[in-house]
């Protein structure tokens, strides 16, 4: 199945070669899925009527083997699920940022940031999982506490946006916090590490942080 390019938010802008069929038996979503539905609550993963023009935000992954180019993400339109199941993720099998493709397997088809994810990881073999959120409360105060973004001209799920954060490792900025802002991409968030337990905690730390920032002020 071939997807073609589209601009409208929430929906896939790389060129897709899905599979559509069951993964193998042998792979395991429990941890992955487990994340995911702690995100869910704290409505940073979801789908909210009167945000984002109704559609579905966020979404998380990991790979399947250390250094490996495979890695699990959960699928496009199922951000109004509380909890997913093995159908609701797919196998990203191969990415070319270069050639904008995404080669995948699974019952539901890729999240539309997979691309995004795809470039984080080939930055380093040591990275094992990619969380994006949608977080008005760190997006906002990105320059409060001194986040790594990319540009408010850089679309989401394109390859100027995988290019953007190929820079941002470029540029030595992720060596110390594995967590940067979107800021073309409404309160897109992404954080990395070298599996989903210091990835999430960073994220929740920079959560609470921002949230202390805006209670100052009360």
């Amino acid at each position: 199945m071939e997807n073609g390019l589209s601009e409208l938010e929430g929906v896939i802008k790389y060129r897709l070669d899905h599979q559509h069929g069951e993964l193998a038996a042998d792979i395991d979503i429990s941890e992955l899925n487990a994340w995911r539905s702690l995100f869910y609550r704290l409505r940073l993963i979801g789908q909210i009527t009167e945000k984002y023009a109704g559609l579905g935000f966020g979404n998380i992954s990991r790979r399947l083997v250390p250094g490996g180019q495979e890695f699990l993400i959960s699928g496009t339109q199922t951000g109004h699920l509380p909890v997913l199941n093995k159908q609701h993720y797919a196998l990203i099998e191969s990415a070319s940022l270069e050639r904008n493709a995404i080669k995948s397997r699974g019952l539901s088809q890729p999240s539309s940031e997979a691309l995004t994810h795809a470039s984080v990881y080939r930055q380093h073999p040591s990275i094992t999982a990619v969380i994006h959120v949608h977080c008005p409360e760190l997006w906002v105060q990105t320059n409060r506490l001194g986040l790594a973004c990319t540009a408010a001209d850089v679309p989401y799920g394109t390859p100027e946006m995988a290019n953007a954060v190929a820079e941002l490792f470029a540029s030595g900025r992720l060596q110390q916090t594995g967590l940067f802002s979107m800021l073309g991409h409404e309160d897109g968030i992404v954080a990395f590490g070298t599996t989903l337990i210091p990835a999430s905690c960073l994220l929740i730390e920079q959560l609470a942080k921002a949230i202390a920032i805006e209670q100052k002020r009360l």
